[in-house]
């Protein structure tokens, strides 16, 4: 089988943790008999520095035209002061815009191997963690009206929380949908108290739920839902929110799994195109010193593999590669534990794809 992947490489250890996802997908082409098509589309601080733009028109066009999309990270220091209509971010935004990728996906999923390494008390994390954020992508706050004035000599700033019916309907389906192919329960998470746009959110959301007798539906306000996260993790199975919640949300549950560097995302819209990444930042700092955890990175090369590209047997053998790995006791520095054996970036992606033909 052949399949179109455009790479954004991104800035900071980007390269770095792309080189060693494309490996592994390699090692997946070579033992399944496919072949994977890579095209770079620059899009980021790099892009900025070689366009003039943080997501130029061609590097659109190039993910539009692929089967799914692989982005490492992007950013750093180095842009935060320029023009803020052109700083990195504004690439992803565009990106996500033009692609229209509305439904973003974050599984909280503890390791089992990473144990010791969640922050939370050993009897929180006996009880389990594994949920899945389902976070609405291209409305809200971030997408809204942004003002700056002055008002009686001093400045003023305001910015936009809207949301369209139909923007909260597609974005709630794809929670239900999801909690249907889990544990069939909902988890709501607005504001509804004090925000009209949650006021809406929630209306809907008890408006569909009759369509989907089989799923378990309940709501909580974003601030009590921040406290269950970490009280009581195992009571989760999908939560589904807005944009900005689910930001904050979802960084949130990535921490109590143990390490950031080991967390995929999916980004989805219509159709099986995506936009697939790890969802750390760009790290400048360990830039180049061979040490990131390419880890987070090869997972979302295993999310696309199954949600875009329609390979279940090719994902499931990624995951159970990078479990063999650290099962072995392999340990980038994120993640070490006394007795485990350090290794850095190149070598973890070595081993995992050495690990993805040995698999069976």
């Amino acid at each position: 089988m052949e399949k179109h992947i455009a790479l954004i490489r991104g800035d900071g250890i980007g390269p770095e943790i792309m080189t060693q996802a494309v490996a592994v997908l390699d090692a997946v082409a070579e033992r399944f008999g496919h072949h994977f098509i890579y095209q770079d589309a620059p899009m980021g601080g790099s892009a900025i520095d070689a366009f003039g733009v943080p997501l130029p028109e061609s590097s659109l066009e190039t993910c539009l035209a692929s089967d799914s999309v692989l982005l490492s990270a992007i950013g750093g220091p180095k842009w935060d002061t320029i023009d803020p209509a052109l700083r990195p971010e504004k690439g992803l935004l565009a990106l996500r815009a033009g692609m229209g990728l509305y439904a973003n996906l974050r599984p909280a999923s503890l390791i089992p191997q990473l144990r010791e390494a969640s922050p939370l008390r050993s009897d929180i994390v006996d009880k389990g963690i594994d949920f899945m954020v389902v976070r609405e992508l291209i409305g809200g706050a971030y997408f809204g009206e942004h003002r700056t004035w002055t008002e009686d000599g001093q400045m003023a700033a305001s910015d936009l929380m809207a949301y369209r019916e139909s923007e909260i309907r597609r974005i709630v389906r794809v929670g239900f949908e999801t909690a249907m192919k889990r544990r069939g329960r909902l988890c709501s998470v607005d504001k509804a108290n004090v925000l009209d746009s949650s006021k809406l959110w929630r209306k809907i959301v008890n408006e569909m739920a009759p369509e989907y007798p089989e799923v378990e539906v309940r709501h909580m306000y974003v601030d009590n839902c921040a406290m269950q996260i970490v009280r009581d993790p195992s009571q989760f199975d999908v939560i589904v929110t807005e944009n900005l919640f689910g930001d904050i949300l979802s960084d949130e549950a990535s921490q109590i799994t143990g390490s950031i560097g080991m967390i995929p995302s999916s980004s989805l819209g219509e159709g099986s195109r995506g936009l697939y990444e790890p969802i750390h930042g760009s790290a400048p700092d360990i830039a180049g010193q061979d040490i990131a955890n390419p880890i987070g990175m090869i997972l979302a090369a295993a999310m696309m593999l199954r949600y875009s590209l329609d390979m279940p047997s090719e994902a499931d053998a990624v995951e159970q590669a990078v479990s063999a790995v650290l099962e072995r006791g392999l340990r980038t520095g994120d993640i070490s534990e006394p007795g485990c054996t350090a290794v850095g970036c190149a070598a973890m992606g070595q081993a995992i794809a050495a690990a993805v033909a040995k698999t069976r």
